[in-house]
């Protein structure tokens, strides 16, 4: 049972994901909070695997709600699915920035919606290759806040290169590939270089790849440039 925690402002919109929800197999709805602020004392409450958050709300925000919830080690099993009638923007930047595991458009699909929970509760990250790519063509042209960025000293050529390639949104597959190893040993230098940058997911190798600039704008020119 997948348990999933509502947050929103617009009840209209909370009563529609309830209703969707509520009518699946395999999911249960714990809870709902109308701002980030109840949003917090809500899951701090029920702890739920997945909670969808929009992204905007008065008070407090969802990111900065999302900020407080991925930095409490009590919820360190919690994903935030981000929600935002705007596609990928600064907000759903700074939300994966805050600890988010991705996010979804208001307008999904309810398959997609579906799908999406449960790709976020089996601990992986809700952005697809192309989305990442999309991600660091937005964002990656700016200088790289190196104040915030975390350490890269303690990781390995292998496993920088590995987020540098996780980062520019290929597969595991697709690293294989390029570092010519097998599938498996690229999803473990992924595994570990997570766990040395404290990555909740994959989603925060995007940002932590942007933040320290071990990709940057250059790479990705170079990425795309013809054969």
């Amino acid at each position: 049972m997948i348990r999933v925690a509502l947050v929103d402002d617009q009840a209209l919109m909370r009563a529609g994901f309830r209703a969707l929800l509520d009518a699946e197999d395999g999911i249960e709805v714990v809870g709902e909070a109308g701002d980030g602020e109840e949003g917090v004392r809500l899951v701090r409450a029920r702890v739920p695997d997945v909670v969808l958050m929009d992204v905007q709300m008065p008070g407090t925000s969802g990111i900065e709600a999302t900020r407080r919830i991925a930095a409490d080690p009590a919820l360190a099993r919690v994903r935030v699915v981000i929600l935002t009638n705007y596609g990928l923007d600064e907000y759903v930047f700074e939300a994966l920035r805050a600890g988010a595991s991705g996010f979804l458009l208001k307008d999904s699909e309810p398959e997609d919606l579906l799908a999406g929970i449960a790709v976020v509760a089996r601990g992986d990250a809700l952005l697809s290759p192309s989305v990442t790519r999309r991600l660091i063509g937005e964002f990656v042209a700016r200088p790289p806040d190196r104040a915030t960025a975390p350490g890269l000293e303690g990781l390995t050529p292998r496993e920088r290169e590995v987020t540098a390639l996780a980062a520019r949104g290929l597969t595991n597959e697709e690293i294989a590939a390029h570092m010519v190893i097998s599938p498996f040993t690229a999803k473990t230098h992924v595994s570990r270089a997570m766990t040395k940058l404290g990555a909740r997911d994959r989603a925060q190798l995007v940002v932590f790849a942007y933040e320290s600039g071990l990709v940057t704008a250059r790479d990705r020119g170079a990425e795309q440039a013809p054969s």
